[in-house]
């Protein structure tokens, strides 16, 4: 037997999207449904953000209690790798409740634990349940892409989601893919003791300034992790314990274990999406700038809306969309302000515009500010004098930032905020940072903003030793 819902906000997904418009609707008035045929959370709670993070912090400990510094010896840390596991399993379970079925249920939220698919333009059906609502919200997220490799259909592999249930250590771990997913779990593996190599088809950490890029891959080969880049693999072989991978070039790379880690696809196949007149795109749901599909009552957030997949944008989209979902206000995404960080060791944090972007739109209108960890006083002390921060400023505003060191993810953040309200560059350098911190470091790039403009300027000069002459 069927049951019937009416509504006015239907939710499909429940990652941080989903959740985000979930939360804001129902508490400002809406009835709300969510529809989640998975976990709750999403993949950045049960297989992406939450669980990487964990295994790197479980890396970063075992690198650095072997290190030599400061007059402490550094020992062998004898890494446990189901231990470490077990951390990232218990980190998951202490996000989980702000996450769970039972908290949205509490706010209100009518939630259903099926797989959604639409029954028509104003219908979805999940389990017994079909939902009519006045507004849909699809927020599904997106999942590994598995590329159609040669042999990679007959061998054992992992991906994102797979990767972070493997409690025996892997003695050596192949990487297919060297964006920030291949480098993270490279650097992660190689301090818990596996042997490491990543296969990159181009350039890897190829999509951020190449500068800063560098002195994370650097770290990385220093670290004893192979990175070949330019190699794509064209045949993959073998079972778990003893896998080859074979490059289109007739190189060969053997492994016990492989991780592939390429890319991402948004979740749309089993939406039935031509039923509600929702146009797909070759990365997800077609949308304008107000996130709303070619079926005006279908809004998408996050992955699924095919733009910049992080889990910051999708709570960006939630928070954005509850302006025309409850108020009949516009509201238009932008991406300008948007910051992403690798959590490698370095760290590496970009917003707006890289250098060799400002450069091409901007040309001569572009002043580079830089300021180098070397030069912080706090990075001295504390051993991280390891990168630099880099803004980009057109007409005395920053349009973008490089920052790769210590707590790059951290201090990338003012630089987010500047461009998000249109600061200009005055407004950094009047900032009082607490010293020492790594936050003048932001303090410090503003100031080469201006240094130039100050000492540097003949007339300046003139001025001062006219006044000096005239003024009692």
């Amino acid at each position: 037997m069927t049951d019937r819902i009416e509504t006015d906000i239907c939710i499909i997904g429940a990652g941080s999207g989903g959740l985000s418009v979930a939360a804001g609707a129902v508490q400002m008035g809406a009835r709300v449904v969510l529809i989640e045929g998975h976990e709750m959370g999403g993949d950045c709670l049960n297989f992406g953000c939450v669980p990487s993070k964990a295994l790197l912090a479980a890396g970063h400990k075992a690198h650095h209690t072997a290190q030599t510094a400061f007059g402490v010896a550094g020992h062998d840390p004898k890494p446990d790798f189901a231990a470490a596991k077990d951390h990232v399993r218990a980190a998951i379970d202490t996000i989980a409740p702000v996450d769970s079925q039972e908290r949205f249920e509490g706010l209100g939220v009518k939630v259903i634990r099926q797989m959604a698919r639409f029954i028509s333009e104003t219908e979805v059906q999940a389990g017994d349940t079909v939902v009519t609502a006045r507004r849909f919200v699809i927020a599904t997220g997106s999942r590994p892409l598995v590329p159609p490799i040669p042999g990679l259909e007959t061998v054992p592999h992992y991906t994102n989601e797979t990767v972070f249930d493997l409690r025996e250590r892997p003695r050596h771990l192949l990487i297919i893919g060297g964006g920030p997913i291949g480098m993270e779990m490279a650097q992660a593996h190689r301090r818990l003791g596996c042997e490491v190599t990543v296969l990159e088809g181009d350039k890897a950490l190829g999509k951020d300034d190449p500068e800063a890029a560098e002195i994370v891959l650097a770290t990385l080969r220093a670290e004893g992790i192979e990175i070949v880049e330019g190699a794509q693999v064209a045949r993959v072989s073998g079972r778990e314990g003893e896998i080859t991978l074979e490059t289109e070039e007739g190189r060969s790379f053997s492994g016990s274990h492989l991780l592939v880690a390429v890319g991402r696809q948004a979740n749309v196949d089993t939406l039935d999406l031509e039923k509600a007149g929702v146009a797909l795109n070759a990365r997800g749901v077609k949308v304008d700038d107000r996130l709303r599909a070619s079926n005006k009552r279908v809004y998408a957030v996050g992955d699924v809306a095919g733009g910049m997949q992080f889990t910051h944008v999708a709570g960006y989209h939630g928070g954005l969309v509850i302006r025309p979902l409850l108020f009949g206000l516009p509201a238009k995404a932008k991406t300008a302000h948007i910051p992403w960080a690798t959590y490698t060791d370095p760290e590496l944090a970009q917003v707006g515009l890289t250098e060799a972007q400002a450069r091409k739109a901007h040309g001569d209108n572009l002043f580079v500010a830089r300021a180098e960890f070397a030069h912080n006083d706090r990075a001295i002390a504390s051993g991280q004098t390891k990168g630099f921060a880099k803004v980009m400023v057109v007409k005395g505003k920053p349009v973008g930032a490089t920052i790769v060191g210590a707590g790059a993810g951290d201090l990338i953040q003012t630089w987010a905020l500047a461009i998000a309200n249109g600061m200009k560059m005055s407004a950094i350098a009047g900032m009082v940072a607490p010293y020492p911190t790594m936050g003048e470091i932001n303090k410090r790039a503003a100031g080469a903003y201006f240094s130039p403009k100050l000492f540097e300027n003949p007339w300046v000069k003139r001025v001062v030793r006219l006044i000096q002459r005239v003024v009692p």
